[in-house]
């Protein structure tokens, strides 16, 4: 059976394979909720079987088992055996084992397996991969190339994945997945109400839940007047930070008319409830962080975040729950609130596509100030962020024009990296900061010398992972018809600002313009206020 691939899909499997065929045995992939991990590595396990390989998908929770073998089969018709408490697949002649890391993890049970067993490990939810268990399990099997799958790259914690992995294969945004239209669009509503959480702990790296649920209390009632007032037609998820709490808010939602259910990990009829909820019977489901993974429902179009995180992945994954494309879904509501924190910086909206935390920071001014004028209003997230990044290259580049007016005026045939990241407006390529142990090391003679093919002075570039970016977005924008280097270089040192965000037939023209003006400036052209057809922005 052929798996059906979307082209971002296809080009992360080849990313995949790429990463291993150059040595790099430990590599990532990140995608959004919604935008089909489980597919991908299921085609990249279908290719290691026909390869004659053993491959074992790991996990940390019994749903995501689940999940990967009932993909596993319809997608390519492949079963699997169990490795999981009193299962195992010693001895099945199937090729593909998924595996909870839970029972793989104990040295008895590691003892039976030799260790090139397995030549692949697919590792599920692979931000969770820093844990003790899962080194255990890569330590049994040193040769197998290993790849990690996930929506959320960031830990609470702070440590780095790339203690464990090698390289980012491949990353698919969610900017790029709403504007290529397989995820929906999202709108944020900044609701006036100030909740209080400068008295809150922070405890392994977030917020304490129990202080959050304190803190969170006295305002249950304000809450579920906006809900009700903004929510009424819509299949709302709320995430609340207690059980406690989340039954609190199913009462107080029911006394507004709003058919409210609350679900927990104990719940004896938790299936009854999600299928309530999944057949459209119930409004809104309340829960504490139950439904962060593995769970899915395309038909939420209402999220409500009540459980305030300094953790960048699991606000993503919260919001996931709602990003799904569904029949007669227009958008994704996100209802945000003036969260008061004196001591601590926590997640927002912004976060979720913002390419640095000066464009989050914007955003969330930008919100913040649409909230304090008046009614509240819906802010499509993806138009806020280019605004707000339009803000802050311009402030910048304010702050920094002295020394772009040096680069753009530097007798050198190539342009600086700072002027192309800064002409090209790419906040993710001036705020870069390398993860993996290659990504810090020096650039190589090969980036060194395509850099210089491509018109960058490799001198100012940094590491090899910030020479890598730009070799990527080298041939993104050659593939997307923009301008050089080269050209940037020639046109801004003439005046002409933000030559990165024109197409290049544009810029050549005007180039051939100057030329047959004897190298001068065309009559009635102003560098500085001179804007080609077809300008990006």
């Amino acid at each position: 059976m052929q798996i059906q691939l979307r082209p971002y899909q296809q080009s992360a499997v080849e990313a995949i394979e790429g990463q291993w065929a150059e040595g790099r045995r430990r590599t990532l992939l990140v995608l959004p909720t919604g935008c089909g991990k489980t597919i991908v590595f299921c085609a990249l396990a279908a290719r290691r079987v026909r390869e004659g390989q053993r491959v074992l998908i790991l996990a940390h929770r019994g749903e995501l088992l689940d999940q990967a073998a009932d993909k596993l089969r319809k997608a390519t018709g492949l079963g699997c055996a169990v490795e999981k408490a009193d299962s195992t697949c010693l001895g099945s002649w199937f090729r593909v084992t998924v595996g909870s890391v839970q029972s793989l993890q104990r040295d008895s049970r590691l003892s039976r397996f030799s260790e090139d067993y397995f030549d692949t490990i697919i590792i599920d939810e692979a931000h969770h991969a820093l844990a003790e268990g899962y080194r255990r399990v890569l330590e049994h099997f040193p040769a197998a190339r290993v790849l990690g799958v996930t929506a959320t790259p960031d830990r609470g914690d702070m440590k780095n994945l790339g203690e464990v992995f090698d390289s980012l294969a491949y990353e698919y945004t969610m900017t790029r997945a709403v504007r290529d239209g397989y995820l929906c669009p999202i709108k944020a509503v900044t609701v006036p109400l100030k909740i209080d959480l400068a008295g809150v702990s922070v405890q392994a790296g977030d917020y304490n839940a129990g202080d959050l649920g304190s803190a969170i209390e006295p305002y249950l009632r304000q809450i579920a007047e906006v809900i009700a007032a903004e929510c009424a037609t819509r299949r709302t998820v709320v995430f609340l930070p207690l059980v406690a709490t989340a039954r609190k808010m199913r009462d107080i939602l029911r006394q507004h008319g709003m058919t409210a259910e609350e679900v927990n990990g104990a719940s004896p009829d938790r299936a009854d409830i999600l299928a309530r909820f999944d057949r459209g019977e119930t409004q809104v489901l309340c829960n504490a962080m139950l439904l962060t993974e593995g769970w899915d429902c395309p038909a939420v179009d209402c999220v409500v975040v009540l459980r305030p995180t300094k953790q960048r992945g699991l606000y993503c994954q919260m919001v996931g729950r709602g990003t799904r494309l569904h029949p007669g879904k227009e958008h994704l509501l996100l209802l945000d609130f003036l969260w008061h924190t004196e001591r601590h910086a926590l997640c927002r909206p912004a976060h979720l596509v913002a390419p640095s935390e000066e464009v989050a920071a914007r955003m969330t001014a930008m919100a913040e100030e649409a909230a304090s004028a008046g009614e509240p209003r819906q802010l499509d997230v993806l138009d806020m962020a280019e605004q707000a990044e339009s803000d802050v290259v311009a402030q910048r580049e304010e702050a920094l024009a002295k020394q772009l007016r040096e680069m753009r005026t530097r007798k050198r045939r190539l342009v600086d990296p700072l002027q192309f990241e800064m002409s090209i407006q790419a906040e993710d390529l001036s705020g870069y900061v390398p993860t993996f142990g290659w990504q810090c090391e020096p650039v190589s003679d090969k980036q060194r010398d395509a850099l210089e093919r491509a018109g960058i002075f490799p001198d100012e570039v940094e590491n090899a992972g910030k020479a890598s970016l730009l070799l990527d977005r080298l041939s993104a924008r050659r593939d997307a018809g923009l301008t050089t280097p080269k050209q940037i270089r020639f046109l801004e040192g003439r005046g002409f600002r933000h030559v990165g965000t024109w197409p290049f037939e544009a810029a050549r023209k005007l180039i051939d313009r100057i030329a047959a003006s004897g190298w001068r400036t065309p009559p009635g052209v102003v560098p500085e206020s001179y804007r080609p057809e077809g300008r990006l922005s």
